[in-house]
C-alpha cells in the first residue's frame, strides 16, 4: 500500500517558516501590492499615451520615480511585483532596485508565467506557458533577491465555457508552478483569473469562481504544495461586462457572492486573498473591496 505524503512535508521546517513569514508580511493590514510587473509592450502604449519613447531607460526612470517616492510608498505598499528587467536595474545612484525596495521593508516579487497560449480541444481557451525551465528562474530570481511569484492563468465565461478541460488543465499549471516555485524559496501567489467579459450574470459568475477554485485547491493539495505559504489572487464574483442589469448590482451583493464563493473552496490555512480589479474602474474595485471588506460572513 502507497504511503501518501503529507502537505509541504518535502519542504525544510526553516523553508516553511519563511515561506509563511513572507506570505504574511504581503497581506500585512493596511497595505498592498504594486503591480510594476508590465510587459515592454504594454510600457509602450502607456508611453504612448504621454509622448514618451518606449526605450529600457525610460522604462527604468518611470519604475525608479515609483520606488524612491518616499514613506508613504513604504506606509501603504507591502510588496511590489516585478517584471524581469525592473529586477536587474538600478537608480540613478547605481542602486538595485530590488535594494532600494528592500531598504523600505517592501518585498520585492517576480512575474514567472510567459503568457497564455491556446489550448488545443477546446474553443478558444487558454493554457499559460512557462513551466519548462521555472525551476532554474526561481532559483535565479531568489538568489537576486526575490521572494514571491506571481503566474496568470485565465479563463471566460460563455454558454459552455469554462470547459472541465480548461479547468482541470490551468488548475494543474497552477499547482505545478506552485510548487516549483516553493522548492526554490519564492512564495507563489496562484492567480486563476476568470475574465469579467460576457453577459453573465452575478450567479452564473459565482458558480464558475467556486468550481475554479475548488479545482485549483484539488491541485494544489495533489501537488503537496503548502497552502501557509502561498497566496491567491482571484477575481472578484461580478457580473459580465455586457450583462444588461449589471448596474443594479451593488457593492454588497459583489462581497456576499464573492465571500461565499471563497469560504466555500478556500482552506483556511491560506494566509490572504490579493485580488485582481478585472476590468474594473479604480473606484468601482475600491467599492467592491471595500464591501468586501465589510461583509461580515458567517
Amino acid at each position: 500500500m502507497a504511503t501518501l505524503v503529507s502537505t509541504g512535508t518535502w519542504l525544510s521546517d526553516e523553508a516553511k517558516a519563511e515561506l509563511r513569514q513572507t506570505a504574511e508580511a504581503i497581506v500585512a493590514p493596511g497595505k498592498g501590492i504594486l503591480a510594476a510587473d508590465e510587459s515592454t509592450g504594454t510600457m509602450g502604449k502607456r508611453f504612448a499615451n504621454i509622448g514618451v519613447e518606449n526605450t529600457e531607460e525610460n522604462r527604468r526612470r518611470y519604475r525608479q520615480l515609483l520606488f524612491t517616492s518616499g514613506t508613504a510608498m513604504a506606509d501603504s505598499i507591502s510588496s511590489t511585483i516585478l517584471f524581469h528587467e525592473t529586477l536587474y536595474q538600478k537608480t540613478d545612484g547605481g542602486i538595485p532596485f530590488v535594494k532600494v525596495l528592500q531598504t523600505q521593508n517592501i518585498i520585492p516579487g517576480i512575474k514567472v508565467d510567459k503568457g497564455v497560449v491556446p489550448l488545443a480541444g477546446t474553443n478558444g481557451e487558454t493554457t499559460t506557458q512557462g513551466l519548462d525551465d521555472l525551476g532554474k528562474r526561481c532559483k535565479q530570481y531568489y538568489d537576486d533577491g526575490a521572494r514571491f511569484a506571481k503566474w496568470r492563468c485565465v479563463l471566460k465565461i460563455g454558454e459552455h465555457t469554462p470547459s472541465p478541460l480548461a479547468i482541470l488543465e490551468n488548475a494543474n499549471v497552477l499547482a505545478r508552478y506552485a510548487s516549483t516555485c516553493q522548492q526554490n524559496g519564492l512564495v507563489p501567489i496562484v492567480e486563476p483569473e476568470i475574465l469579467p467579459d460576457g453577459t453573465h450574470d452575478l450567479a452564473r459568475c459565482q458558480t464558475v469562481s467556486e468550481k475554479v477554485l475548488a479545482a485549483v485547491y484539488k491541485a494544489l493539495s495533489d501537488h503537496n504544495v503548502y497552502l501557509e505559504g502561498s497566496l491567491l489572487k482571484p477575481n472578484m464574483v461580478t457580473p459580465g461586462m455586457e450583462y444588461p442589469k449589471r448596474s443594479e448590482v451593488s457593492p454588497q451583493d459583489i462581497a456576499k457572492a464573492t465571500v461565499t464563493a471563497l469560504q466555500r473552496t478556500m482552506p483556511a490555512a491560506v494566509p490572504g486573498v490579493t485580488f485582481l480589479s478585472g476590468g474594473q474602474s479604480e473606484t468601482d474595485a475600491s467599492r467592491n473591496l471595500s464591501a468586501i471588506n465589510q461583509y461580515q460572513g458567517k
